[in-house]
């Protein structure tokens, strides 16, 4: 990265950590394993401390189904207070351009094992068929019908359309708001500061304006909270890089942003929560519930994945991914707890930890592992560098459909990243 000042490994628990080293490979400095085996905690975790926390009845019921089916236990191994639910946030019926029944879209998804789902249908002069005011209605009457708090949460958004600008997610608002109204993105952004409502930045780079190169807006800064990293099958980490752009995780967290990472299908058939290979997320819940769902949007405490039924928590100095760090420089130790139950134990994976770059993030570290364990690691850090962190889950041995420059460390397949943390000294 060029202010690599090299590691120091902590071994407090050495009895349990592994320690081998590597080879660099692409701009990471060296590789290292440094796993702590979850032994028989790994399928039989209890749900976490709080009470809030726990999932219960039917849901429970759900949970151990989808372990059973090949998913990971729904607690985290490394903290407490929260569950973890699964959750796409991105979907379209025939209300807009998608092909499907809306009052099919919430049931299809509750039987693929989502925990939480949203319905996001365009609105938009420029395209066809956006929503209506009486569609807008009738999205959050299926919402209210399918939603059975602590069970499954569905929710009701909109995709704020702009052909060049960009489209953008908006859940938990009561109303919608369309380039009629919200013709450019301060438009948009001044209407959003007016809701209760979160936002996220939709299939970013995508659009040639790329929202104005996502352009930093201070009144929307706590309600944009989320950037899509996965949608349908793309890893969006390299998007138009080809092309001369900066990829957009690096435009969008470089301009001031805090986003937390999602994954989404972007749905527009009638296969509702059900294709494998697809965009999703993962959301640290205190309760499923509306309100536990926007507190966890709002602390930015989840992750983006095209895998289903994986469990990815991650702490840096103890804080949670979406958190923010209280100093400038120093050595961070990780913990990943990452796992996708028995047919994934001993798969190899790798860590990266991608950090602020000019076209394409840097690349601290790459952390080799396999899935089923607890991984411990220490990076430094320093604000001298850019302000954040992101750790990038992958497979090594395959390719990255949308590859960056050369050698670099994530031309391989993303499975996951972290929402990002912020160094804020």
């Amino acid at each position: 990265m060029g202010h690599h000042h090299g590691h120091r490994h902590d071994h407090g628990h050495a009895d349990t950590h592994q320690h081998d080293e590597a080879e660099p490979r692409g701009t990471a400095s060296r590789r290292t394993l440094l796993a702590a085996a979850a032994g028989g905690m790994l399928f039989t975790a209890a749900a976490p401390g709080s009470a809030r926390a726990a999932v219960t009845g039917t849901a429970a019921a759900r949970g151990t189904a989808a372990l059973a089916a090949g998913g990971a236990a729904r607690a985290s191994l490394i903290t407490q207070g929260t569950t973890l639910v699964h959750a796409d946030l991105h979907n379209h019926t025939a209300m807009s351009d998608g092909d499907g029944d809306p009052a099919l879209a919430f049931a299809s998804m509750r039987s693929a094992g989502l925990d939480v789902a949203a319905l996001t249908d365009h609105s938009g002069v420029f395209t066809l068929g956006g929503l209506s005011s009486s569609e807008w209605k009738r999205t959050g009457t299926l919402a209210d019908a399918a939603y059975v708090p602590g069970v499954f949460t569905a929710v009701r958004g909109f995709e704020w359309t702009h052909a060049l600008l960009g489209h953008a997610n908006v859940w938990f608002s009561d109303s919608y708001v369309d380039m009629s109204l919200a013709p450019g993105m301060n438009a948009f952004f001044g209407w959003l500061d007016d809701q209760d409502a979160v936002a996220g930045f939709n299939h970013p780079g995508r659009e040639v304006l790329r929202f104005e190169n996502f352009r930093h807006n201070s009144a929307a800064h706590e309600r944009m909270v989320s950037l899509e990293m996965f949608n349908r099958t793309d890893d969006y980490l390299f998007e138009g890089w080809s092309s001369g752009m900066t990829s957009p995780l690096v435009a969008c967290l470089n301009a001031g942003w805090r986003t937390g990472l999602t994954g989404v299908t972007d749905e527009h058939g009638t296969e509702w929560g059900h294709p494998e290979g697809k965009g999703r997320s993962g959301l640290w819940v205190t309760e499923n519930t509306r309100a536990g769902v926007l507190e966890a949007m709002r602390a930015r405490r989840f992750f983006a994945t095209r895998v289903s039924g994986l469990r990815l928590d991650a702490t840096a100095a103890g804080v949670r991914m979406g958190g923010r760090l209280p100093f400038t420089a120093g050595d961070v130790r990780f913990r990943v707890d990452l796992d996708r139950g028995p047919e994934w134990v001993g798969r190899p994976l790798d860590i990266q930890v991608l950090r602020p770059g000019t076209s394409a993030p840097e690349v601290a570290d790459v952390i080799t592992t396999t899935a089923g364990r607890i991984t411990e690691f220490t990076v430094p850090l320093d604000t001298a560098d850019g302000n954040w962190v992101v750790l990038r889950v992958s497979d090594p041995t395959r390719p990255n459909g949308s590859p960056g420059p050369t050698g670099h460390p994530s031309n391989d397949w993303g499975v996951a990243y972290s929402s990002p943390w912020w160094l804020q000294g």
